[in-house]
């Protein structure tokens, strides 16, 4: 019998919509330089070649974890921290600071705080590589004092991973197959972890506990529920029940392949977003109904040179011949600025945000849209199989009329562009007379609406797409697709959401991308519902001042059975 007494809720923000319960095993981070000093381990010893040593042994360590992960999405990021440990300005600082008189470990320490303000300051994703500049700091210090390297211990049975923070390379280490869920102290909901977590379904909760997740030892039994956001601490047997009918609700779900429709049988393409082959080929095609938004990129981030035509048209073929005869948006190259790009000659930007990325980075390196847009031609004409391509970062009705020519003029027919600048909302009606279809990136839109970093978790109020703001620039770049009569769909973040899913559709929304976890349930609330009332939901929500009041609005006029059911509730949280 659990003692009901010890039951503790810790809120966060969850992602996706799945639940677990298990004993908790934590991430053991390896100690700071301060700590080490104070338990007196002396460090005078160390020279500047043994840290230039410990720092190339930590880079090639990550680069072969990028290697045994090749073809994901997380080999990328590997391989980025690795060039972050072999990057020789960090060596310099550190080593500088030692001429001046510092101990290793004190000047390891040291620079890497001063390479992580800088990051923080320029805001964006390099915010986010604060993270991983740490993880590479606690790896060096490890291997300077022959320890161990931080992470976890060797999993003996399922578990719920518990952490302050993980790192891409401590993510990597992981045997996903004994993690129920994951539980973060800090992160954000587009961070690093999150996104692979929501990519693989498994449940997450970031920013859990306000400092309460550190008393969560080892072997202390907690339950998961991402749909609400919450981590409860020695869950009774009401919670632990609730729990277990929602995981057979979800694997219930998960069995119907039906295409998405509301019941009156309005159409809602179900969509799923990938970034990378792999990702395409580890998809049901009879779960979805085709891929949202491929994110390229990946395929260029971390090489000395960019992929041919022909390395291009071979990864895009993979990914066509995974899903036969079913829609496939191809984003292009959304690189630059936070995400630079070795073989593109840049100059230093203040904002790296609003600089040069996206369809932007093709003012400085135009070969390589045209060479991708000549790949994906290739490809289509090679497969049989047509694929729909978009350009991202578009702020202009002349910058998406240059796109589709390019597009058009290979041959390609179905040429779009991403919605995610205000500017690019405000004039969505003269961009789509300019191209064959638009996605709403929800993420980038919410960011640049509210002028708030979206990987900053202390800014997800302003965030959230419940924003009256952020709501209303939706409404009207859909309201103008349907009077323009060209396809608008949703790639956010917020497609993934069954409540706002509802909304979305209302809005007039043709089709919604999200991870592929989530289309079970957002399916299965489409179809519990007639596009009428979705009108009403939508319109409901669209007259309240605040996103908690537009939340409830829209929960009070949907089916609390069918909500409920999916784990949506008056005081869940919806990332």
């Amino acid at each position: 019998m659990t003692d009901t007494s010890r039951t503790r809720i810790l809120r966060g923000l969850g992602v996706g919509r799945g639940a677990a319960v298990g004993p908790a095993v934590r991430s053991h981070p390896a100690p700071s330089s301060a700590q080490l000093r104070a338990d007196g381990v002396p460090d005078a010893s160390l020279t500047a070649e043994d840290v230039s040593a410990a720092y190339r042994q930590v880079g090639e360590d990550l680069a072969k974890r990028a290697q045994a992960a090749a073809g994901t999405a997380l080999a990328d990021i590997l391989r980025a921290t690795s060039a972050m440990a072999v990057d020789p300005e960090l060596t310099a600082a550190v080593t500088g600071r030692m001429a001046a008189g510092q101990t290793a470990l004190s000047a390891v320490d040291a620079a890497t705080e001063e390479f992580v303000n800088l990051f923080t300051a320029a805001g964006g994703h390099l915010g986010e590589r604060a993270t991983d500049l740490r993880s590479v700091r606690d790896r060096v210090v490890c291997c300077l004092l022959g320890l161990p390297g931080p992470g976890l211990p060797q999993l003996e049975r399922p578990s719920v991973l518990v952490a302050t923070d993980l790192a891409p390379a401590d993510t990597s280490s992981l045997d996903l197959s004994k993690i129920l869920a994951i539980v973060l102290e800090q992160g954000g909901p587009t961070g690093h972890t999150a996104v692979i977590a929501g990519q693989l379904g498994i449940p997450c909760v970031v920013r859990a506990g306000a400092g309460e997740l550190r008393e969560v030892h080892d072997g202390t039994v907690v339950a998961v529920d991402a749909a609400a956001g919450t981590v409860v601490v020695e869950p009774d047997e009401a919670t632990r029940t609730r729990i277990d009918v929602r995981i057979c609700g979800l694997r219930e779900l998960a069995e119907n392949r039906s295409p998405g429709r509301t019941r009156d049988h309005h159409p809602v393409e179900l969509l799923a977003n990938i970034g990378t082959p792999d990702d395409a080929e580890r998809l049901d095609p009879n779960g979805v109904e085709g891929v949202g938004l491929f994110r390229t990129e990946v395929l260029f981030l971390g090489r000395e040179k960019a992929p041919s035509r022909e390395e291009q048209a071979l990864s895009y073929t993979r990914v066509l011949r995974a899903l036969p005869d079913r829609k496939v948006v191809v984003r292009t190259l959304d690189a630059g600025a936070d995400k630079p790009l070795a073989f593109v000659p840049r100059e230093y930007e203040e904002n790296p945000a609003l600089g040069v990325r996206g369809f932007r980075v093709g003012r400085t390196a135009p070969d390589l849209i045209h060479t991708q847009l000549d790949a994906l031609a290739h490809t289509w004409k090679s497969s049989g199989t047509e694929s729909w391509v978009m350009a991202p970062m578009i702020a202009t009705p002349q910058e998406a009329a240059a796109f589709a020519s390019m597009a058009h003029g290979r041959g390609i027919r179905r040429a779009g562009v991403m919605i995610e600048v205000p500017a690019a909302a405000v004039r969505a009606a003269d961009i789509l007379r300019e191209v064959d279809f638009v996605s709403i990136g929800t993420n980038d839109l919410a960011q640049y609406t509210m002028a708030a970093d979206r990987l900053l978790g202390g800014l997800a109020d302003l965030l959230d797409p419940w924003q009256p703001a952020v709501l209303h620039s939706v409404a009207g770049v859909l309201r103008a697709a349907t009077t323009v009569g060209k396809p608008a769909g949703i790639c956010g973040e917020s497609a993934a959401d069954p409540l706002m899913a509802l909304v979305l559709t209302g809005l007039g929304a043709t089709s919604l991308s999200m991870a592929p976890g989530s289309v079970p349930t957002v399916r299965f609330v489409l179809a519990q519902h007639t596009l009428a009332q979705c009108r009403h939901i939508a319109d409901a929500a669209l007259t309240e001042a605040t996103p908690t009041d537009a939340r409830n609005a829209a929960l009070r006029l949907a089916d609390p059975t069918t909500l409920n059911f999916v784990g949506v509730t008056a005081g869940g949280l919806t990332r």
